[in-house]
């Protein structure tokens, strides 16, 4: 212990760098910039109010308009490009059987068979257990999630489906289900349920995949519990359109 001589007195002390203060004034400072930059690009409204919700999705539904035009030009200058192409190449007739089958395969050409269409619902917002002993629904319990229009669609390619659509687009193998909240967007289109998925092929085989889907069983114990929508429609004839957007091509070899 050091006595009093050897202390330093208050008058002599140095002022010290202290890491605390500085970093509580840095985090001050940071909610400042943080204030003004969201007050700055809100203009004084409410980030979170419904107008601005409905404005988003204003804009959301007009540019799913606008790329379903475009998706009915890109396919009617396609049918153009093709007729003109097969008029030109050369092919014989052998080939062009070929070509045929290959865009059939592809899904780029109309496809009319036996098949059924399977239309899932959300549950009424007020939706109450239909169950003894089930507990009440939460939210997410009444809507249509991404993961069981996909297993529709799964079960469907496993029943040996030749060819699906959903709502009015056909799938092709670059093709993603994807939903945000309660609303699909399908190769660059919003829709909001119900949501209608329609294969081409043995309806028999189809329908004992669905039946055979853990992810599909799962999802009608919801339809038996809150009233979520299942519906399954067979079609002695069904004609699915060719898909009709653009692909992006990321690996190809040549056939033959």
């Amino acid at each position: 212990m050091s006595n009093s001589a050897d202390s330093p007195t208050p008058a002599s002390r140095r002022p010290r760098f202290r890491p605390v203060r500085l970093l509580t004034g840095a985090v001050f400072a940071l909610a400042g910039v943080i204030f003004w930059t969201s007050f700055n690009t809100a203009q004084g409204t409410n980030l979170r109010s419904d107008e601005s919700m409905l404005r988003l999705s204003d804009l959301i539904q007009e540019r799913s308009r606008k790329n379903g035009t475009l998706d009915d030009s890109t396919a009617k200058i396609r049918s153009e490009v093709d007729a003109l192409a097969r008029r030109d190449n050369g092919s014989t007739q052998a080939e062009r059987r070929k070509l045929a089958e290959l865009e059939e395969t592809a899904g780029t050409k109309k496809l009319t068979g036996p098949g059924l269409t399977v239309t899932l619902t959300d549950a009424p917002p007020n939706a109450t257990p239909q169950i003894p002993g089930v507990p009440d629904p939460q939210p997410n319990d009444l809507v249509i999630h991404q993961q069981d229009l996909q297993a529709v669609v799964n079960a469907l390619w496993q029943g040996g489906a030749e060819g699906i659509k959903v709502m009015d687009q056909r799938l092709i193998s670059t093709s993603a289900v994807r939903c945000v909240g309660n609303t699909l967007i399908l190769q660059g289109q919003v829709y909001s349920p119900p949501y209608k998925v329609t294969a081409v092929g043995d309806r028999e085989k189809l329908g004992a995949a669905l039946a055979a889907s853990p992810a599909i069983q799962n999802y009608r114990s919801y339809v038996d519990a809150y009233g979520l929508g299942w519906k399954v429609d067979q079609h002695d004839t069904v004609t699915l359109p060719g898909y009709s957007g653009t692909v992006d091509l990321h690996q190809a070899q040549p056939i033959g």
